[in-house]
């Protein structure tokens, strides 16, 4: 397992927002009182949806919110990697680097990040993108993936992530799903089977009697 630090520089406080702390509220509220702790990851994921990130101050917050130890919190942000501990860009990408997703070319998006933001788990210079390699993100079958704000874009090509990324850079709004336009994961070009509806409709179907029925009274 990778060893995880928190960041170096850090905030002076951190507060829940009053929407954070409604939802907050929410979750702590499925748990009897004395096992409110079990809300943690919930908490931090919204935690890190209001900043970003995890800080250090924010694991306080957590620790006292919800009467553990500072360590406690502090074992849950460094062991799940889907928590940031330290500032990510406006856009964060998760590129997956995986087995199939590299036969189909995640190198080559990862070079397109390396190029236009630099190296992984730092912001780029403007702030506007981030990125780091992750590991299988369970959508095999429409690699290559990359996760651009909790949400997937799939059969990327180098151009279609520069493509992306530019869109993102001029405030534009980007639809995740396949960059090839594909139905979920059905074949690239459209349905190569059942073409024809009369093999499913139910028009072909003759009528039968089935045997041993009851007499109608």
């Amino acid at each position: 397992m990778s060893v995880r630090r928190l960041a170096e520089d850090q905030p002076d406080s951190f507060a829940f927002s009053p929407a954070t702390m409604e939802q907050v509220t929410w979750w702590m509220a499925k748990y009897p009182p004395e096992r409110k702790a079990s809300a943690i990851i919930p908490i931090m994921w919204l935690v890190q949806k209001q900043e970003g990130w995890v800080s250090e101050p924010a694991i306080r917050a957590m620790a006292e919110l919800l009467g553990m130890p500072q360590i406690r919190v502090l074992e849950v942000a460094t062991f799940y990697t889907m928590f940031h501990l330290a500032p990510v860009g406006k856009h964060h990408l998760q590129v997956c680097g995986t087995t199939p997703c590299m036969l189909r070319g995640s190198e080559n998006l990862k070079e397109v990040c390396k190029r236009r933001i630099g190296p992984a788990h730092k912001p780029g210079k403007d702030g506007m993108f981030s990125w780091e390699e992750v590991e299988c993100v369970g959508a095999c079958v429409n690699a290559p993936v990359v996760a651009i704000d909790d949400y997937y874009h799939e059969d990327l090509s180098a151009e279609a992530l520069e493509a992306l990324m530019d869109k993102l850079a001029r405030g534009e709004k980007v639809e995740p799903g396949s960059a090839l336009g594909r139905q979920t994961s059905a074949p690239e070009g459209g349905a190569q089977v059942l073409s024809d509806p009369s093999l499913y409709d139910g028009s072909l179907a003759r009528p039968i009697k089935l045997p041993a029925l009851p007499e109608k009274a």
